[in-house]
C-alpha cells in the first residue's frame, strides 16, 4: 500500500478519519465502512496489528486467554480461526490480526506508513484537518484515534545512553529479523510485564544476562499449555452465553471464576488453599481469590505475603529471592503479571539481578552500566522500560483545539475526557479506549469492541440528524473524572505508584486514569445512547429538535 490516498479536501472531506491500524481501528473501519461512511484509516506501521506488531521481544505473549482476547462481533471469524495456545505468543495474534484484514478486505482503506504530525479542528468548516509526514492533508469531519494504551514507548533519559559502544534495543522496538544474543554480555533495565515475559527467553540465549531492577513486580505463573480440540470446540459451542456473561457481569470483561466469600473471616488455612489452588490453576486468576483483595489492606496483605513466599521458595539464593520481593504497595494494585518460569530464571548460573535500590544506576558509559558500586560491561543493553500508557500515544499527535491549546496542554493536569470517549474544546473527535474508560483494566477486546459499536451508532445518529458538530463540555467530562477518581478510591489501586497513575513517567500529572468495571461501565453507556446522547452538545439542521427530543 503506497502513502497517498485520494485526495481530500475542505469541499471533499472524509466522513470519518481512524487513526490507527491494531485491532480498535481494523473493527472501526469494518463498522463504519459496512454502515455506508466515507472512512479511512492512518497508520504509522507498515501493516495492521498495532501493538503485537511492534511489540514482538522474546517472549511476548497476551496475559488474557487466547479464546477470550478475539473479536466476538463477527461469528463466522469466531468459528474458522483456532487458537492453539493458552496464552497465545506475539507472533499468533498479529496472524490473528492479519487473518481478519484479509477476511474483511480491511486494507484497501488502510494508508500505511504515515505518521500523523498534528491536526486542528476548523471551525468554519466543522472538519478535522489532520498534518502528516508526507507532506498531504486529510480533511475529514470526524476524528476517531485507535492509537492503543500501550503503544508509546517509555524511552528513559539516563545520562550517557548515546555513549554505549554495544548494541542499544528497546522491547518496543525489536529488531523484526531478531538479535544474536548467543555467547553475549547482555543487560535488561526493567522489571515490568514486558521484562517478566522477556528475561526467561533472553536467559536461554545470552551468555550471561544481568537484570537490573529498581522495583519488584508480583507475579504469577501463567500454567501455559497447548489447547486441547475439547477445550476449543467447547468455547466455539458456547460462545455466545460467555461472551455475554464476560461483557454485562464481569468487572474486567473477562471470564474468571469468581470469588464466593471474602478472605477477611475466613480460616487462614482455608485462604492459603484457594490460594494455591489458583496458583496451580494459572493465569489471573489468581486475583479473584477472594472479593475483598483490592478492597481491603489485610485481605491483600494474605494475598502478597502468600506470593512473596512462593518467591522464597522458588529462588535458592536467599538474598536474590527477598529483593525480588514486592513490599512497598499491595499487590493486584499494579497490572498483575503472568509469567513462565521468571523466578526460576534468577536460579540459572548465567543469571544475576542488580538491585537498584542498594546501588543505584548512575549512567551509560561506552562499555556498559556505571551503578553507585562498579561499572558493568556489556555487549547488550535492552530497555524494558514500558509505556507511556493510555495518555502517550494521544498527546503525540499534536492535535489543537477550539481554544488554540494542545491536547497536551489541555491535559496539562491530568486526562480528562467524558466516558474515556470524548473531551471539550475537541469537537468531533473521539478517543477508543481512552483515558476514564476500562481499557487497560479489562481485556481490551471487549473494551473495544463496546466503544467501536458505541461511536458507530454514534455517527449514524450524527448522519441521520443533520449534526455537524458534537462535543462534550467541561462540566460533564469534569463530573465524570470526579466519578472515575472516586470509583478508585473505593479499592487500593491509587496505593500503588502504577502506570495507571502515570507515575513511571516524569513530570506526568499523577491521576488513576482508567475506569474500574466493565460491566458498570457498559450499563452507564447504554443509559447516555438511551437518552439522545446526554453529555454530548450537537449543532447542525436537525440539532434543536434532537435536543428538544432528548
Amino acid at each position: 500500500m503506497t502513502k497517498e490516498f485520494a485526495a481530500t479536501t475542505p469541499n471533499t472531506p472524509l466522513d470519518v478519519a481512524i487513526i490507527g491500524a491494531g485491532f480498535a481501528g481494523m473493527y472501526m473501519l469494518h463498522r463504519l465502512r459496512r454502515a455506508g461512511f466515507a472512512v479511512r484509516v492512518v497508520e504509522l506501521g507498515p501493516d495492521v496489528g498495532g501493538t503485537w506488531y511492534w511489540n514482538r521481544y522474546p517472549g511476548a505473549r497476551c496475559d488474557v486467554e487466547s479464546l477470550q482476547y478475539s473479536y466476538s462481533f463477527d461469528e463466522g471469524i469466531q468459528q474458522d480461526w483456532t487458537w492453539t495456545e493458552r496464552f497465545a505468543t506475539q507472533p499468533e495474534i498479529l496472524r490473528y490480526a492479519n487473518f481478519v484484514a484479509d477476511r474483511l478486505d480491511l486494507r484497501r482503506d488502510i494508508q500505511f506508513g504515515v505518521r500523523i504530525t498534528s491536526g486542528r479542528f476548523d471551525t468554519t468548516a466543522n472538519q478535522w484537518v489532520l498534518e502528516t509526514d508526507s507532506g498531504t492533508a486529510i480533511h475529514a469531519r470526524q476524528v476517531i484515534t485507535a492509537v492503543g494504551c500501550l503503544s508509546t514507548a517509555n524511552v528513559p533519559q539516563i545520562a550517557g545512553m548515546e555513549s554505549f559502544e554495544g548494541q542499544t534495543i528497546h522491547t518496543s522496538d525489536w529488531p523484526r529479523d531478531g538479535v544474536n544474543l548467543s555467547g553475549k554480555r547482555v543487560a535488561i533495565i526493567g522489571t515490568g510485564s514486558t521484562a517478566i515475559q522477556a528475561i526467561p527467553e533472553i536467559a536461554r540465549q545470552a551468555g550471561h544476562l544481568t537484570v537490573f531492577q529498581r522495583t519488584p513486580n508480583f507475579s504469577v505463573p501463567a500454567r501455559n499449555a497447548p489447547l486441547t480440540p475439547e477445550t476449543v470446540d467447547w468455547w466455539k459451542k458456547n460462545y455466545p452465553d460467555l461472551r455475554k456473561k464476560a461483557r454485562e457481569t464481569m468487572r474486567s470483561g473477562t471470564i474468571y471464576d469468581l470469588p464466593t466469600r471474602p478472605a477477611i473471616g475466613t480460616d487462614p488455612a482455608d485462604v492459603r488453599a484457594e490460594l494455591e489452588a489458583r496458583w496451580q490453576k494459572g493465569g489471573a486468576n489468581f486475583a479473584y481469590a477472594f472479593s475483598d483483595l483490592i478492597f481491603d489492606e489485610t485481605a491483600n496483605a494474605m494475598a502478597a505475603e502468600f506470593v512473596r513466599d512462593k518467591i522464597r521458595s522458588i529462588v535458592h539464593d536467599p538474598e536474590t529471592a527477598e529483593a525480588l520481593c514486592p513490599k512497598d504497595y499491595p499487590i493486584f494494585c499494579k497490572r498483575i503479571c503472568v509469567d513462565s518460569d521468571y523466578f526460576a530464571t534468577f536460579n540459572r548460573p548465567n543469571v544475576s539481578l542488580v538491585n537498584l535500590r542498594q546501588t543505584p544506576l548512575e549512567r551509560i558509559t561506552s562499555k556498559g552500566v556505571q551503578t553507585t558500586d562498579q561499572e558493568h560491561e556489556f555487549d547488550v543493553i535492552i530497555y524494558a522500560t514500558g509505556f507511556d500508557a493510555i495518555t502517550g500515544s494521544l498527546l503525540r499527535l499534536n492535535l489543537t483545539g477550539t481554544q488554540g491549546r494542545t491536547l497536551k496542554e489541555k491535559w496539562a493536569d491530568g486526562p480528562k475526557a467524558y466516558l474515556g470517549l470524548a473531551t471539550s474544546e475537541f469537537p468531533n473527535l473521539f478517543m477508543i479506549t481512552g483515558p476514564g474508560s476500562p481499557s487497560v483494566l479489562s481485556n481490551v477486546l471487549v473494551s473495544i469492541e463496546q466503544h467501536v459499536e458505541f461511536l458507530s451508532d454514534l455517527m449514524e445518529h450524527i448522519r441521520s440528524h443533520g449534526i455537524t458538530r458534537i462535543e462534550t463540555t467541561a462540566k460533564d467530562e469534569e463530573d465524570w473524572a470526579h466519578h472515575v477518581t472516586e470509583v478508585a478510591h473505593t479499592t487500593l489501586y491509587p496505593k500503588a505508584a502504577s502506570w495507571y497513575m502515570g507515575a513511571n513517567i516524569p513530570g506526568k500529572p499523577r491521576v488513576f486514569m482508567p475506569y474500574i468495571g466493565v460491566d458498570a461501565y457498559r450499563k452507564k453507556c447504554a443509559e447516555v445512547a438511551a437518552q439522545g446522547y446526554v453529555g454530548f452538545q450537537m449543532n447542525g439542521a436537525d440539532a434543536v429538535a434532537h435536543a428538544s427530543a432528548g
